[in-house]
Parts: structure tokens; C-alpha cells; sequence
């Protein structure tokens, strides 16, 4: 390995957070423990009412460690807080509640060789509130290179997985801060449109599952990506391909009265969403098969 400190870029990682106490520290040192030592940690207090502050002070002398309190206002404001707060030439995230594994950075940062690769990302494992593993059967398809008609589709990209060129921020923009769900996937879609996405299929990031996360709030979650797409279109349409918007827009509607069917048991809202979808992609075995699951009871 080259010489850390003299060969490698600053990496700046954020964690936004808000009443995660219990496991902030254990974020924290996984980051500090990592094997690459030129980084920086911006830990954004969303207005915590827990143990938080008295957790930081056990890092207040630690030079690499930025503390900042703030009044609660929302994910997004936070994590832009914490950009703005960077030195580094890179910026990756981790969430309070998971960490990161100690070679992370090691076996991400090496993929920003070619200049036209603005975010690196990975593959994740899971963890128990009670720090124990387990697989989770994962069929999500991930991409590389140019990748704004899959992402048109379906996020793909775990989001704490993700490194970022910071050119990609001074080009594209940060957060979008009229959104409170799915502000990643607003994010991928704008830094699509000029630079590239490379996955590695290592597990480097560890995401906890636990009774304390946000509910499925899954009304709030087709709200917010309605809009973020609606948003997109309007803005970069030019740029994009009808055909994949179409798609879009298509499993949207499908997707969504899947769900809606599924938990609340409703028919005609889904009905009218399935026949909207198979109109846009007639050709996706997806919506015929929703459509068929919904006419015979089976959700």
C-alpha cells in the first residue's frame, strides 16, 4: 500500500443524527479505525434530546472529529450541513445507527482512478440491534457506468455505501431540501446526467436493522418519489430518454398499487394505477402479473 498520509486524497464523512446515542460510537470509531488515515468525520446533531453530546465529548480531542449542534431541522438540512462543513476531496456518509468495515475506503477510493466516475458505491451487509450478522437475501440488480435510465427506474444504490467526488457537489448540486424521503435517489438522478457510477460487489458498509427505524411509511415514501420525478422530468427532460421515462413512470404505478393492495387491501385506486402502467410499458411482465394478482385476491 502507498503511503496514506502523503499519496491519498481527504475523504470527508458525514453522519447526520438524531437521537442514535447507542450506537453513534460505534459509527464513529469505524470510520476511525479505518485502514485509510487521511479522513475527516462531521457528525451532525440534528437536535438530539438523548446522550448524544455527552457521547461526543469522548471525541473532543480527536482532531479528525468535527462535532457540530444544531435545532432539529430535518435530514436533509443536516446532511447539507455537513457537506458544507468538509475539507476533503471526496465525501462519503454513514448513518448513525450502522458503521462501516475497516477497509472501506481502501477498496472504494482506488475506482475514482478514472476522472469521469463521480460516486462509488457497494455492496452491504446486515446487523441486528444486538450487533448480530446475518444474511438477507438481496435480488437488487446494481449498475456501472452511465446509469440515469436504470436509475430512472429503481434506486439501486445503497445509500451509505456511496463516496462522492466533490466536483460532482460543486457541478450538481447538494440535497434537495424541499423533500424529506428519498433524497438519494433526487441526488443520483442529477449527478447521472454528467458523470458515471461505478459499484464494487465487496461488502463495506454494515446496515442495521431495528425496531427504533423510521415505520414503512410507504404513503409519504410514493409521495415524495412522484414528486422527485415529476421534478426531474420537468427540469433535465431534454436530456433524457422518452422510452425509459415512460418505463418510469410505468413501474411507478405499478409498484405503487402493488403496496397500496397489499397493505390497505383496496382494489380500485390499484386497478386504476396497474392498467395506468400497462398502458406506458405494455411490454413489461411486471404489470400483467400485478394486474392478474389483484383481479383473483392474491395480495
Amino acid at each position: 500500500m502507498q503511503d496514506l498520509d502523503v499519496a491519498q486524497p481527504l475523504v470527508s464523512v458525514v453522519i447526520a443524527t438524531y437521537n442514535m446515542g447507542q450506537y453513534l460510537p460505534q459509527a464513529v470509531d469505524s470510520i476511525l479505525q479505518q485502514t485509510w488515515k487521511k479522513l475527516e468525520i462531521i457528525v451532525v446533531d440534528d437536535g438530539s434530546t438523548d446522550n448524544t453530546p455527552e457521547v461526543m465529548l469522548n471525541y473532543s480531542t480527536d482532531s479528525r472529529v468535527n462535532y457540530i449542534r444544531n435545532e432539529n431541522q430535518g435530514q436533509p438540512k443536516a446532511k447539507n450541513c455537513g457537506i458544507k462543513n468538509t475539507k476533503g476531496d471526496f465525501i462519503a456518509f454513514c448513518d448513525a445507527d450502522d458503521f462501516w468495515e475497516a477497509n472501506k475506503l481502501e477498496i472504494q477510493m482506488p475506482l475514482f482512478s478514472n476522472p469521469k466516475v463521480g460516486v462509488v458505491y457497494s455492496e452491504v451487509s446486515f446487523i441486528d440491534e444486538h450487533n448480530r450478522r446475518y444474511t438477507k437475501e438481496d435480488h437488487e440488480v446494481r449498475h456501472s457506468g452511465t446509469i440515469t435510465n436504470q436509475m430512472l427506474i429503481e434506486n439501486f444504490v445503497p445509500f451509505g455505501t456511496s463516496i462522492i467526488r466533490r466536483s460532482c457537489i460543486d457541478q450538481n448540486g447538494v440535497f434537495d431540501e424541499e423533500f424529506r424521503m428519498g433524497i438519494d435517489w433526487d441526488l443520483w438522478l442529477r449527478y447521472s446526467l454528467d458523470w458515471e457510477f461505478k459499484y464494487t460487489p465487496e461488502k463495506t458498509y454494515i446496515y442495521r436493522v431495528w425496531s427504533g427505524q423510521m415505520s414503512n411509511n410507504y404513503r409519504g415514501r410514493y409521495d415524495h418519489a412522484k414528486r422527485i420525478l415529476t421534478k426531474f422530468v420537468n427540469l433535465y427532460g431534454q436530456q433524457l430518454n422518452p422510452v425509459f421515462v415512460k418505463k418510469a413512470w410505468a413501474d411507478m404505478y405499478v409498484r405503487e398499487a402493488s403496496v397500496y393492495a397489499r397493505n390497505e387491501k383496496l382494489f380500485l385506486m390499484p386497478l386504476k394505477n396497474i392498467v395506468r402502467g400497462i398502458a406506458l410499458d405494455p411490454f413489461k411482465l411486471h404489470g400483467w402479473k400485478a394486474l392478474v394478482k389483484l383481479l383473483i385476491g392474491r395480495y
